[in-house]
């Protein structure tokens, strides 16, 4: 029996056969054609024509070496629906159906591998208890982000009153703008940095927030730790529907856990309530 890849393991290897070489591409060309033109070997507007070089190479190492990645990564991870979510967070692959998904590139013995994979969607996902999880997990604001984003904010309401007193009339509006943005940032950040209560409670039995009252997993459904967001803006939420028809949408990223945490944390607790309730 193969031995089965973690989706960790998968998605770190996508990094490196993947982007890696995307990322030496765009980079890559533009630098060669720099030093050429600084040794006089190729005229400057070759920079430019590099830049396009760069970026069409990129794109054909890209649609070629995610398909065999996908491929790989389908035949030896076990939880592929956890898979294919992270690769898409993780900006590896596209949405299904997205127009750039399209652009992959598959021969006909590529096509009918990932055909015969898809019959591994059809299966469940299959995780194990952390048992080193407490019996009931109280989550905060993190008081190292919270204080950390209070003294940026505070920072800034100083630079503004710098700026309100240097004179000119730009400066002044400079001056007013950042220190209005200051003070509100910092009083925001102070509620939260000061702020005991736990965000988010979770046991076997349910989940609570700080917007709605606790749940019981039976009235809990499609809970999941979600991104919404690219790069440095992109932002993550705890989700899930109960009571058949409401929705909860929590931030996390201000909370003292992680992403992935969470995630585990959630995965226990629905566990142990499904032994619970055999």
């Amino acid at each position: 029996m193969r031995q089965q890849i973690t989706v960790d393991k998968a998605i770190k290897r996508g990094h490196l056969i993947v982007n890696i070489p995307v990322f030496i591409a765009i980079i890559g060309c533009p630098a060669l054609a720099l030093y050429l033109s600084e040794q006089n070997l190729i005229p400057g507007w070759g920079i430019g024509i590099a830049f396009l070089i760069g970026f069409v190479l990129a794109w054909l190492i890209w649609s070629f070496m995610i398909t065999k990645w996908r491929i790989w990564a389908f035949e030896n991870v076990r939880n592929v629906h956890e898979l294919k979510k992270r690769a898409i967070q993780e900006k590896l692959i596209w949405n299904d159906g997205n127009i750039f998904e399209k652009t992959e590139i598959r021969n006909s013995e590529d096509k009918s591998k990932l055909k015969q994979l898809e019959k591994k969607f059809e299966q469940e996902d299959e995780y194990r208890e952390d048992y080193s999880l407490p019996p009931k997990m109280e989550i905060h604001f993190s008081k190292i982000y919270n204080f950390a984003e209070l003294g940026v904010s505070i920072l800034i309401a100083i630079g503004g009153v710098y700026f309100f007193f240097q004179g000119t009339t730009m400066n002044y509006i400079l001056g007013v703008i950042l220190t209005g943005v200051g003070i509100y940032n910092s009083i925001k950040q102070s509620q939260k940095a000061f702020n005991n209560e736990p965000q988010i409670i979770i046991n076997s039995k349910g989940i609570q927030t700080n917007s709605v009252e606790f749940k019981n997993w039976s009235n809990i459904e499609n809970e999941e730790v979600i991104q919404e967001g690219y790069g440095k803006s992109a932002k993550s939420y705890l989700s899930y529907f109960y009571d058949d028809a409401e929705f909860e949408k929590i931030e996390i990223d201000s909370l003292n856990v992680t992403h992935r945490e969470l995630e585990n944390i959630i995965r226990t607790y629905r566990i142990r309530n499904n032994k619970n309730y055999r």
